[in-house]
């Protein structure tokens, strides 16, 4: 159950994170859904905070419909 949570808080966080404004704040989103998802996959929460801060910030200039 406790897993189960903490998968649906990084999604809903990774989802918000194409309704911030700028690069800084979808950065900050992307970061926090990343650590969220390292207490679930069990990755280092390092690691994967800065992959999802790094797709927080390139995901609108990837040309994701949701980022901009």
């Amino acid at each position: 159950m406790q897993k189960k949570s903490i998968v649906l808080a990084a999604v809903a966080m990774f989802s918000l994170a194409g309704c911030l404004e700028g690069d800084t704040e979808r950065g900050v989103a992307g970061a926090a859904g990343g650590l969220a998802a390292s207490q679930v996959l069990g990755t280092d929460p390092t690691g994967t905070a800065i992959a999802g801060a790094a797709i927080g910030v390139l995901c609108d200039d990837a040309g994701i419909n949701g980022c901009r």
